[in-house]
């Protein structure tokens, strides 16, 4: 097999194996992102920011911008935690 054909088909199972993100489903009352991920810890994503938040944090649930989330899905999407207002 020639380095560029075998180059080739590397890249395409790689594109089509392992790029791909997870769903990001998001909910607009706290209660129904909890029991979308029972085992999982509900966050409030801003989406204008990129960042979401924990319960007990002061942005928490806060602006218009945002919804609940399940916290491995607003992670595997890419948004990164907040560390402003943490209790």
């Amino acid at each position: 097999m020639h380095i560029p054909a075998f180059a080739a088909l590397v890249l395409q199972c790689c594109l089509v194996h392992g790029a791909a993100a997870l769903p990001l489903t998001p909910f607009r009352y706290e209660a129904q992102a909890q029991r979308h991920c029972p085992g999982d810890t509900v966050v409030w994503l801003n989406f204008k920011s990129g960042r979401y938040y924990l319960k007990g944090q002061q942005r928490y649930a806060m602006g218009l911008d945002g919804n609940f989330v399940c916290r491995s899905e607003a992670r595997d999407s890419g948004y990164r935690r907040s560390l402003l207002g943490r209790r």
